[in-house]
């Protein structure tokens, strides 16, 4: 479907909101919050559906987002990793998303504040992700009751943050979605050339900027930032979407295979045509809603075939 002048407007602004990014990425003096808030704001214009209430909590000594469906199955969760490039994003800019996502599954969706960089670079995030994880377990939901979901930097957590908690002898989730996942910061898939000008929202030059600070000198291929580089072994299903028009492709690709190649079950979404976490536009893009409704489709496979067998 082309892309129409409404959803051309708000890929503008995205793009706007992320571009005042580049002097402090490049050492510029500048105020990181302020640029944060104007970031959030241009995302938190994405409508956020009825039938669904949000409150802020604390996991663990992580500030979260709550969003709750009216019809919201019990016990079912769904820990949802926000994008970002981890210099940026909230769960306060994706109440949108979140609020589509949760009357879909019919699940509660929590979403962890997780820190920042340059402040708190690697591996802040993917700690603070996990110590939200550890939470939700020891409030006592179950694990086959919770899936993971996230996009660009959280879509590469869905992953990481699984082999952080099967390390640390967690019982895993029952399954992820993985949404246009940053996989690989060495940028080395063939569509970082390719897709770089036709992307209409992420470029090679400002991923290469925003995983500098995020290192923060970490190697590149360090397995816990970049997972194509992880030890997946007996991770859960994972499903991985991903825009046929995103600098990513490849590297989305190379994820997915790199989980089929050990043994994790997985299945691959390229959408032609589609940007960087096109279910943002849900509420304007036929493909976005779809997207989620895909997505929330196998979850629900996951955990309904979970809740059978403990029963």
């Amino acid at each position: 479907m082309p892309i129409t002048p409404a959803v051309q407007q708000r890929i503008d602004a995205w793009n706007a909101a992320s571009s005042s990014f580049g002097p402090l990425l490049m050492g510029q003096p500048g105020d990181w919050a302020v640029e944060r808030e104007k970031y959030n704001a241009v995302l938190a214009e994405h409508p956020t559906p009825d039938g669904v209430s949000i409150r802020q909590i604390d996991m663990g000594g992580v500030a979260a987002t709550v969003v709750t469906p009216e019809d919201a199955e019990e016990g079912r969760v769904l820990l949802y990793i926000h994008g970002g490039g981890y210099i940026g994003g909230s769960p306060a800019a994706y109440h949108g998303l979140a609020g589509h996502y949760a009357k879909l599954l019919k699940a509660v969706v929590y979403m962890p504040d997780y820190r920042l960089a340059p402040e708190h670079p690697f591996p802040a995030a993917i700690d603070d992700t996990l110590a939200s994880y550890k939470w939700l377990l020891d409030n006592g939901h179950n694990s086959k009751s919770i899936a993971f979901s996230g996009d660009s930097a959280g879509g590469a957590m869905v992953v990481s943050v699984m082999v952080a908690a099967r390390n640390a002898g967690l019982a895993l989730p029952a399954a992820g979605v993985a949404i246009s996942p940053w996989a690989n910061l060495e940028h080395s898939g063939s569509s970082m050339k390719t897709r770089d000008g036709i992307d209409p929202t992420v470029s090679l030059a400002g991923l290469d900027l925003m995983a500098k600070v995020f290192l923060n000198g970490a190697l590149k291929n360090n397995p816990d930032a970049s997972p194509v580089f992880a030890d997946v072994r007996g991770l859960p299903p994972i499903l991985v979407q991903i825009g046929e028009s995103e600098v990513m492709l490849s590297d989305a690709i190379r994820l997915a295979t790199h989980l089929a190649e050990n043994r994790v079950r997985v299945s691959l979404e390229v959408w032609p045509g589609m940007f960087h976490v096109w279910h943002m536009f849900a509420a304007i893009l036929p493909e976005g809603m779809q997207a989620l409704q895909g997505a929330a489709a196998f979850l629900e496979g996951a955990l309904s075939a979970d809740a059978a067998q403990t029963r």
